[in-house]
């Protein structure tokens, strides 16, 4: 087990996926304070169809097209969701699952398609629905650094207003905080790391890695500067812990094994959070009810 440190493959991916998990335990407490927890996964299943239609139009495998074909499908679910959301009657929580289910429904019907054709190619398009951290390289680590640094440097420029719009919207509008143009950004940045995330834990998982460090920072702390820094904190812990046990495993997938971890971090800390663990309140509504006397 200690070789595995001496490994510098093992170091590339765990760098990767701890970069993931704390830029998504960042961006991912975002939503969840705007209860808007389904954005995640309507954006990563609306990925899956730019994806495969950036393969059909290259011809190529290069994770930038695909990656790209998938931004641009994303930035475009998150568009109809906003429209369909303005324009009608439509809840948000509606329009993201109409959008989930079509663009995922178009995206599995390409890939079929695909897989149909006698194309050796086309082989490992399928890890995008799972994720596979073993394909992660050098040049994914720079380009996560490039996102990751400009996104917290553009977070800290704005952090008052991004404050006033999570938690008053209304109030942000009357001072003049163009809310419009925040939450544009905060959508481009959810689904720039949804994106880049496809390739270690894929569609199905991403909105869980994007979502649950924050779903478990938010039950420590009521500081927004505090549940940033726990989710990240999370988010890297768990991406760097579950690529070590599948590295260490037999045959275990990087990607569900964060997943699982994460998972188990929000389980815990429901249970053990002071002021908002269920054991805390258990205990306190016990003295509350049995005083002594």
């Amino acid at each position: 087990m200690i070789e595995i440190f001496l490994d510098q493959t093992f170091w590339i991916i765990a760098l990767g996926t701890g970069l993931l998990g704390a830029s998504s335990g960042i961006l991912g407490s975002f939503a969840v304070l705007k209860n808007q927890s389904l954005l995640g996964d309507a954006i990563s299943h609306a990925a899956l169809p730019g994806i495969v239609l950036a393969y059909i139009i290259s011809g190529e495998k290069s994770s930038i097209y695909l990656l790209t074909g998938g931004l641009l499908c994303g930035i475009l679910g998150a568009f109809f969701v906003h429209d369909m959301v303005k324009n009608s009657k439509i809840k948000t929580d509606t329009a993201l699952g109409i959008v989930l289910s079509v663009l995922f429904g178009l995206g599995m019907m390409l890939l079929t398609y695909v897989q149909s054709i006698q194309d050796a190619g086309q082989a490992g398009l399928e890890m995008y629905l799972f994720g596979q951290a073993a394909t992660i390289l050098k040049k994914d680590i720079y380009l996560m650094l490039a996102f990751l640094i400009p996104s917290l440097l553009l977070v800290l420029a704005l952090w008052k207003e991004i404050k006033i719009y999570l938690f008053d919207s209304e109030y942000a509008v009357t001072i003049g905080i163009p809310v419009e143009k925040i939450n544009l950004l905060i959508t481009v940045l959810v689904v720039i790391i949804i994106v880049m995330g496809l390739q270690t834990v894929g569609v199905v998982l991403m909105s869980s890695l994007l979502l649950a460090p924050a779903a478990a920072a938010r039950q420590w702390t009521n500081s927004l500067s505090k549940m940033l820094g726990i989710s990240a904190l999370i988010g890297a812990v768990s991406g760097l812990a579950g690529t070590y046990l599948s590295a260490v495993s037999i045959n275990l997938p990087t990607g569900p094994v964060i997943v699982l971890l994460v998972s188990a971090i929000v389980f815990i800390s429901i249970l053990i959070a002071p002021n908002r663990g269920l054991i805390f309140k258990y205990f306190k509504k016990s003295k509350l009810q049995h005083p002594l006397k």
